[in-house]
């Protein structure tokens, strides 16, 4: 077999079978095959597409390259979420201790931010002390004991999908829907849990703009999760604003404990509600309904934060930090975003204001960046809301000076102001299942 043939078949828009599919990931695996020719085949990919077994085929290449966790020491369901990527996206650090209070196993590998998307992972390496990276006997004694473990993706897990993001992120060829699909479910079904729910993005912030494009991608996703006997579920959210008013990584750690404690914002509390139910109720649970009322609640009751803080005891985070959020390292500067006229927000471009965090150190350009964890925006206005001129939009927050010209410049030129108040979009596009 030779990858020309591959590239050529691929070109001239033929249907890859499971052995030139397996060829192809091996070679990517093991080195025997250059990076041009990877490259030549993902923009083939990129412009002839993949049907539904072929990105099944994929998926299952990527998931099968290097190791799989090993459940079997663990009772009980395990469940899992992954969303696609967003601005202020910090459901994970308050869905997982709800889904997990109730006895469900969350044990959750999560990535780190690049480029106007945050990370789960960075986001709780602002608490002080906390380990995102557990041996494997660490891991699985953590989450049979407590029911939850929070941590990183080993370098060991799904590798093939490694080297093709990384030449997938240089050569344009990241927004393809067969080959986003089988990057994230490939991971998913590595570490083989029962239950799966999605949070597929979608708006100015996320990779699919579009709400047609983020169903097709969430249809995509529960095909090859459901053929590969896992009980899947896709919500498509709003990613047309950031969710919540932190973005930056120890403002939304805070904000999330927040929203645990009962007095988050109303849209994140909401979103996360509804993840959290979908995931418990196919864990069975109880119903949709029966199991939004359960969620809600682990947060009135008080017993999700208990189990987010026994997740950062045992992953050797500062626990009186979430106890009392006020002492979180605070960044040395500051500066007040004013709206430059009247009116309304019509929108946001979503996508520009984790830029704008981003400028003033809270993300990462490349993966080896250095992230300040106390730096990022506070939203004081939001699409919908009325804002008079000289009125504060934000605060930005960060420990270099120089940056804020940049970031406060980056978020005005996003914010549109209008006469009228914009029509309501739903959080919530809908599901499928």
């Amino acid at each position: 077999m030779r990858m020309y043939d591959l590239i050529k078949k691929k070109r001239d828009g033929g249907e890859l079978s499971a052995e030139e599919i397996n060829f192809f990931i091996r070679g990517v695996t093991d080195g025997s095959i250059p990076d041009y020719q990877i490259t030549a085949l993902l923009m083939a990919i990129y412009y002839k597409g993949m049907n539904v077994r072929e990105t099944c085929d994929l998926t299952y290449a990527v998931r099968d390259s290097g190791e799989k966790l090993d459940f079997s020491s663990v009772k009980g369901i395990r469940a899992d979420k992954h969303s696609t990527g967003g601005v202020g996206d910090k459901t994970s650090l308050v869905v997982a201790p709800i889904v997990a209070s109730y006895g469900v196993k969350v044990a959750k590998m999560s990535g780190r931010g690049l480029g106007h998307t945050g990370g789960t992972v960075d986001k709780l390496e602002a608490i002080t002390g906390f380990r995102t990276t557990l041996s494997e006997e660490e891991f699985l004694a953590q989450v049979e004991k407590i029911g939850l473990a929070i941590v990183g993706q080993s370098k060991e897990f799904a590798p093939a999908d490694k080297k093709l993001y990384a030449l997938r992120d240089v050569t344009a060829t990241v927004d393809s829907m067969p080959l986003i699909a089988s990057s994230i479910m490939g991971k998913k079904l590595a570490a083989d849990d029962d239950v799966i729910v999605l949070d597929v993005k979608t708006g100015s912030g996320s990779f699919m703009k579009s709400v047609e494009k983020s169903r097709e991608l969430a249809r995509l996703m529960v095909d090859i999760g459901k053929n590969a006997g896992k009980k899947m579920v896709a919500l498509i959210t709003n990613m047309d604003r950031p969710l919540g008013y932190a973005v930056g990584n120890s403002l939304e750690v805070i904000e999330a404990v927040d929203t645990l404690r009962g007095h988050g914002p109303e849209d994140l509390t909401q979103v996360c509600l509804a993840l959290a139910s979908r995931m418990l109720s196919l864990a069975g649970k109880g119903s949709a309904e029966e199991c939004f009322a359960l969620a809600r609640r682990a947060i009135e009751e008080g017993t999700a934060f208990e189990k987010f803080k026994e997740c950062v005891k045992a992953q050797g985070g500062d626990v009186s930090l979430l106890e009392h959020t006020g002492t979180f390292a605070k960044a040395k500067y500051s500066r007040e975003v004013k709206s430059p006229a009247e009116g309304y927000i019509q929108s946001a471009d979503t996508e520009a204001y984790g830029i704008a965090s981003l400028l003033l150190g809270a993300g990462r350009n490349t993966a080896e960046d250095e992230i300040d964890y106390s730096a990022g925006i506070l939203l004081r206005k939001k699409t919908g809301d009325f804002v008079k001129k000289g009125e504060t939009l934000a605060t930005l927050l960060t420990n270099s000076e120089k940056a804020l010209a940049a970031s406060e410049e980056t978020l005005l030129k996003a914010t549109v102001l209008g006469k009228e108040k914009p029509a309501e979009e739903p959080l919530i596009y809908g599901s499928v299942e």
